[in-house]
């Protein structure tokens, strides 16, 4: 058996090898699964010398100091989120603009951004502190909402931006360029501009393609057209959207980003949208492997 002083030691030798020494933890509001989880990650941080941040739900559940999001993304050099996707997604919105690279442990319920098991969770962040990860980056997409040549309202996503009805059940009319060129006009129950991170949601189940996240690219998914002509179409990530909400057709529309912040729109109104420069920088297991993902997720090759 090893000694104390050698135990103590090779402690020593893995907090010198971490790449990361301040670790900010996020998590969902007002859910108790995720006590346990939280209570065992912070035991295991601070075991290892870490110094350990809060935003306001891990630290109510904790009982330790919180700070804003924004000031916390400036004390951090990690960032690791408990809960679901949505969660990690408005992580992911806010730590964008300082690139802090993120973990996700999923304790929600389809989990494509959150890919680690509370289960594996200990042994898998000792291998990621260990620096055996993979990093990769997902980038975001901005929407400008203009009204008579005003700037009323903006917003980032990192899954998608979703123009649709509201409060109806009634088509809307929109004009859509890419790089000014004139692409379609449309009659549909909205649209959804998704990254490849957000085509595993809503413009999946809207029949757009699911993209690799390697790629970059844009898809622009109708959701509901009032023709059988209209399909998905695929643009370089480069390309700046625009969207101009017809003025003679007056129905109630709204701007969603990642389904979680909204804007009212009028008709007249124009959309722009374009990628953010910095990136979302997801961090993975070496095991990771999205199309186990996909097929773990989407049930894919199960017999019913």
């Amino acid at each position: 058996m090893r000694s104390f002083a050698s135990l103590a030691a090779l402690i020593r030798q893995a907090m010198v090898m971490t790449p990361f020494s301040h670790i900010g933890l996020f998590t969902k509001p007002n859910d108790t699964r995720v006590d346990k989880t939280l209570h065992q990650l912070h035991e295991f941080l601070i075991q290892r010398g870490l110094h350990v941040h809060c935003d306001r739900n891990a630290g109510i559940i904790l009982g330790l100091p919180t700070m804003p999001t924004d000031v916390l993304a400036q004390h951090i050099d990690l960032a690791i989120v408990v809960g679901g996707d949505g969660t990690l997604l408005g992580a992911g919105r806010l730590l964008a603009d300082h690139e802090v690279p993120i973990i996700g442990i999923n304790l929600g319920r389809l989990g494509f951004l959150v890919d680690i098991s509370p289960d594996e969770a200990l042994t898998q962040l000792e291998e990621i502190f260990n620096g055996q990860y993979k990093e990769e980056p997902r980038f975001v997409l901005h929407a400008d909402v203009i009204r008579e040549d005003a700037i009323i309202g903006s917003g980032d996503a990192l899954n998608d931006v979703v123009l649709h009805v509201r409060n109806e059940v009634r088509m809307i009319e929109f004009t859509t360029r890419v790089d000014g060129h004139f692409v379609n006009t449309q009659r549909a129950d909205g649209l959804v501009i998704t990254t490849p991170t957000g085509s595993t949601a809503y413009a999946l189940s809207s029949g757009g393609p699911i993209m690799h996240p390697s790629l970059q690219a844009i898809a622009l998914v109708p959701i509901c057209p009032h023709t059988l002509s209209d399909r998905p179409l695929v643009i370089n990530n480069q390309s700046l959207i625009e969207v101009h909400l017809c003025e003679d057709r007056d129905i109630p529309a709204r701007l969603s980003f990642d389904g979680q912040n909204n804007i009212e729109l009028e008709s007249g109104d124009l959309l722009r949208i374009h990628t953010r420069p910095e990136k979302v920088r997801l961090l993975h297991p070496q095991s990771y492997d999205y199309f186990h993902i996909l097929r773990e997720k989407l049930h894919w090759g199960v017999q019913l």
